[in-house]
């Protein structure tokens, strides 16, 4: 089996990936359009950045696994994997104190105007009344919109620089909020009314795109702060622009739409707000480097080593995110055999040929490699006619039908 790697991954972690028992092809300098055309006998994929088509997964027959060395999966056609029974799977949570580090340097870089004074002695001038004007952040409410593995971190943080965090996301309930330690917002509306400082930790999804828009933006407190870290595409920057000149709001982001790829420039136009407006707003920004740390690097690049690993030695997929959580499946066929060679296919031959669909297959062999055990999860309630058939096998020693529970 080969392993293509079609973006930067830390050397280590390349290192590790070459004693395993695969051909590991590195080519970090792939497009998404030449991607497409080098799928060819690859059986595992890891990329980072790169987006990964339908057009590029229907060009390979070969591809078992993708890996996405880092959150989400918001670049890959997860759709279009699934319908070719490609496991795809990232590496949650690694990236997520490089996040909230930056979130805080963010926070405190607008309280102190950091980069405008240091703009200001590299050119010369020493404006210290101007610079010294600041609110501090302790005793103020952060809005924490998402509480996974980013949103906690921050919540942490947020306690040691003695802020009252607050949260919010779809998931979150107030008893959970309070195991937490947190206060609770039943909505993204209340969150930013009762927020001094919002910031945005959420999965980008159809029913989060642009939820952070003027309806937020008009009801949280004038002179207030907001952060983004996550997706561009979570926010309507139209709505916070408009935020920043008539409210006063102080803005920053890491993300912005339409991101340049390849290139090294950008259109200033969202960023001519670092200078105060008339309400006290302005903008900060920095170019998509909230997870660029070489810890969190180093952590995402590991967890890619573990989950290959893994496959490739135990069979298993950590982190998989398209395989079904709750099978459809009604009915579990538990089957005692001897194991022989023949055993085990005769008995599938069987299923088959009664038309039954086998969602969910394990096997295990007990010691002595005389016996085994097959579980099989099926859609539809076998007949007794083909338990009976199953049954004739002389290697068969046993045969249960358990009904199993409706958790859909």
């Amino acid at each position: 089996m080969r392993l293509l790697i079609a973006d930067k991954l830390h050397p280590r972690a390349v290192e590790e990936l070459r004693t395993l028992p695969i051909d590991v092809v590195y080519e970090p300098e792939l497009t998404k359009e030449t991607l497409e055309t080098k799928l060819q006998g690859i059986g595992i994929l890891v990329v980072r950045s790169k987006e990964v088509t339908r057009k590029a997964l229907e060009s390979s027959r070969t591809l078992n696994l993708i890996v996405r060395a880092g959150a989400e999966t918001s670049t890959i056609d997860v759709k279009a994997a699934s319908e070719r029974g490609i496991y795809v799977a990232n590496c949650p949570g690694k990236n997520a104190s490089a996040v909230a580090e930056l979130v805080f340097g963010m926070l405190i870089a607008m309280d102190r105007r950091i980069p405008d004074a240091v703009a200001s002695l590299r050119s010369g001038k020493w404006e210290r009344n101007e610079y010294a004007k600041a609110e501090g952040l302790y005793g103020k409410s952060i809005g924490i919109a998402g509480l996974g593995a980013i949103g906690r971190e921050v919540a942490a943080r947020a306690k040691a620089f003695g802020l009252h965090p607050i949260g919010w996301s779809r998931s979150l309930t107030a008893a959970r909020a309070a195991e937490m330690g947190i206060g609770y917002a039943p909505s993204i509306e209340e969150l930013a009314s009762r927020s001094d400082i919002l910031t945005v930790h959420l999965l980008l999804n159809d029913r989060t795109k642009h939820l952070i828009g003027r309806r937020v933006f008009d009801v949280m407190p004038k002179r207030s702060m907001f952060v983004n870290c996550a997706r561009a595409d979570l926010v309507d920057y139209d709505a916070m622009r408009d935020a920043v000149l008539q409210r006063g709001l102080r803005a920053a982001v890491d993300v912005i739409p339409n991101e340049p790829r390849g290139k090294k420039e950008v259109s200033p136009e969202l960023f001519n707000l670092t200078t105060p407006s008339s309400t006290g707003g302005f903008l900060y920004g920095t170019p998509h480097i909230a997870a660029s740390t070489d810890q969190a690097q180093l952590a995402i690049a590991t967890e890619t080593v573990r989950v290959i690993r893994s496959f490739l030695l135990e069979g298993t997929v950590p982190n998989v995110a398209n395989v079904l959580n709750v099978s459809s499946a009604r009915f579990q066929m538990v089957i005692r055999m001897q194991d022989k060679v023949g055993t085990f296919a005769n008995v599938l031959a069987v299923i088959k040929r009664h038309g039954i669909n086998v969602e969910e297959v394990t096997n295990t062999v007990f010691e002595g490699g005389d016996a085994s055990c097959a579980k099989l999860r099926v859609l539809s309630r076998p007949s007794e006619a083909c338990l009976h058939e199953i049954r004739a096998f002389e290697e068969v020693l046993h045969v249960d039908l358990v009904t199993l529970p409706n958790l859909a």
